[in-house]
């Protein structure tokens, strides 16, 4: 609690007594068709709102205009709707279904330029009631734990009345007005709305590990509004040297940063600050950030600004949706028609983290809603719903059931890698949907009940030396009796090699497993050559993916009378570059020690390769970047 702070003017009711009057008395000052500005989320000035409230009788077609608020909006309900109008930029729980019913009103608009409204006049403010802190000794009072656009709001305001609470935490940065800046105050002392955080469930937990396992350390991370990006904050105590540049903090951050794990050394600006602009929590987050030097608050045109946001290194955004197409469009706003949160600083986020030098841009959600009996992965958004983030800015999705990159692909790929992470109760009837609509071709159809995640349009050549042409494509279900051929054709030193065993005996279900594949975890790709009854397979180059490092265990092979050729060196070149595509941090692989012209390859490639014998194995890892 901050009564007692020595940064505070202890005499400020005196110093500042013309200014000073009763909630009753301020708001008395609010007349007939004008906007009032309300502040954001659990800064909102309760107490004026509930005295703006009372004079509901004696007002008629006030329009209430907010972000998100935490308060109980008792404006907003069907008996007082000539009285008030509310218009949001966000919508909250507490407005929700007022506004769903058609009684008030959703403004979509990207965060990021909200203030300039407010100043350019196009969104005139009568009113603006705010929460601020006492004054300091220079008369600036800290607008605490709601900067974002309450900033813009009270410097363009024609009449600002600001609730002076010695409960609001003084913030530090961009966050404090001069006391004269400000119309007329109302002391009142009443603690500040509070904001449990949503419990983690073992979905979200899958899902912020999955987020986790994207984010290196040195990254400067923001956390959207909702349970998966605070969940993800528990996954991140084991990385090193985070940088946090986000919109909203909620009390996750308090262990996250006494964990370690959170520096801002490595941050390309405003190194070793945290900067926010507004947070919703509890008092203990309230009493972290009071005169934290740690903090640095500062207004949504800063924070939220696209350019600011893509000059930090490694920048990574972490946004929700509430449904996304199998083309890539993100709907985040709306469930069909009826208007459900906001744009918020998904786009402002997005785009940021995908101009930023190693950034990426992450949206994230849970397979299913309505428990299990819907899918948020859909072969096209509900109609009425809107996109919020388009096909083209779309670059990680992250469900429970893995990662999907789809930024630079082609819709056919993007449909197979959303496919990939729905929940796997749909994913026949959404592959079935991708063909009908000719999202996808034919032949990626089901096989024998097995989902494959196959892009047919990734295809490749190498011309060795003497003239030949070798094909690289990814492998076919059909390419079973090639497959069989190739491996039972290899010599006993090559199968030693590759599958460190004497034995050339392979069981059906393990050459059908070298065809069958995922085509997202689990990549095969084939060099062929062409023969009369069809491709020869020459060699077949294949990685899984751990999902939790985001990193692939690779190995290839390539039949006796092909070796010594160039074409190991240009499957595993050509393997990273469709790793690489996927987001995929790098490779891990093991190789016998007698095995020197698979070291080699790795060795003479232009990547990052450490190796660490063990026994008769090497192990290497091998970095992309």
């Amino acid at each position: 609690m901050n009564a007692g702070n020595a940064v505070y003017d202890p005499d400020w009711q005196d110093r500042y007594s013309d200014m000073i009057t009763t909630a009753r008395k301020a708001v008395s000052h609010v007349r007939h068709g004008q906007r009032v500005f309300l502040g954001t989320g659990c800064g909102e000035p309760v107490q004026l709102v509930k005295a703006l409230t009372d004079r509901a009788g004696e007002l008629a077609d006030v329009e209430i205009i907010h972000l998100i608020t935490q308060g109980d909006a008792p404006y907003a309900c069907k008996r007082l709707a000539d009285c008030f109008s509310v218009n949001s930029f966000f919508i909250g729980a507490n407005v929700r279904d007022h506004i769903q019913e058609g009684l008030g009103h959703y403004t979509p608009i990207l965060l990021s330029d909200i203030p300039q409204i407010f100043k350019s006049g196009k969104i005139p403010l009568d009113v603006v009631m705010i929460q601020v802190s006492p004054p300091d000794m220079r008369g600036k009072v800290s607008l605490g734990i709601s900067v974002d656009i309450v900033k813009s709001a009270a410097e363009n305001g024609s009449l600002v009345i600001a609730q002076v609470n010695p409960m609001m935490p003084r913030t530090m940065g961009d966050s404090f007005l001069d006391v004269y800046d400000l119309d007329i105050l109302v002391p009142i002392t009443a603690p500040l709305i509070e904001r449990e955080a949503n419990q983690s469930t073992e979905v979200t937990r899958k899902i912020g590990e999955y987020i986790a396992s994207l984010v290196e350390d040195g990254s400067t991370l923001e956390f959207g509004i909702g349970t998966i990006p605070q969940t993800l904050m528990e996954c991140l105590k084991d990385k090193h040297d985070l940088g946090i540049h986000t919109e909203m903090l909620s009390d996750g951050i308090i262990d996250l940063i006494e964990s370690g794990a959170v520096t801002g050394r490595r941050k390309s600006a405003d190194v070793g600050k945290i900067v926010a602009s507004f947070c919703m929590g509890t008092r203990r987050l309230y009493d972290y950030i009071d005169n934290n030097p740690l903090f640095c608050f500062r207004p949504t045109e800063y924070v939220n600004d696209s350019f600011v946001i893509g000059r930090q290194y490694k920048m990574v955004a972490v946004n929700t949706a509430l449904q996304i197409d199998l083309t890539g469009q993100v709907c985040a706003d709306s469930l069909g028609s009826k208007f459900y949160s906001g744009i918020g600083g998904q786009v402002d986020f997005n785009r940021g983290a995908a101009r930023s030098k190693g950034g990426k841009a992450i949206i994230a959600m849970q397979s299913t809603a309505l428990d299990g009996k819907v899918s948020r992965i859909v072969p096209r958004l509900t109609p009425g719903g809107g996109v919020v983030t388009s096909r083209g800015e779309v670059h990680y999705v992250v469900t429970e059931y893995g990662i999907a990159y789809l930024h630079g692909k082609s819709v056919q790929e993007r449909c197979l890698g959303l496919i990939s992470i729905a929940h796997p109760h749909f994913r026949e009837l959404l592959l079935k949907d991708a063909i009908d609509a000719k999202f996808i071709r034919q032949e990626m159809s089901d096989v024998e009940g097995r989902f494959m995640v196959a892009t047919q349009d990734m295809k490749t050549s190498f011309l060795l030396d003497n003239g030949t042409q070798i094909n690289f494509r990814h492998v076919h279900p059909t390419d079973l009796p090639a497959m069989r051929d190739l491996l039972y054709a290899l010599s006993q030193e090559t199968v030693y090699y590759r599958f460190m065993t004497r034995s050339k005996r392979f069981a059906h279900s393990q050459i059908q497993n070298f065809v069958y594949v995922d085509h997202r975890k689990d990549v095969a790709i084939v060099a062929t050559v062409p023969e009369a009854s069809g491709d020869m397979i020459i060699a077949i180059g294949r990685y899984y993916l751990d999902d939790l490092t985001n990193r692939a265990e690779v190995a290839f092979v390539v039949l006796d009378q092909w070796q010594n050729k160039g074409i190991g060196t240009f499957l595993f070149r050509y393997l990273a570059e469709v790793a690489k595509r996927s987001g995929i941090a790098g490779f891990t692989a093991e190789v016998l020690i007698d095995n020197k012209r698979m070291q080699a390859i790795f060795n003479n490639s232009s990547f990052k390769v450490e190796s660490l014998r063990e026994d008769d194995v090497c192990r290497f890892k091998i970095e992309f970047a």
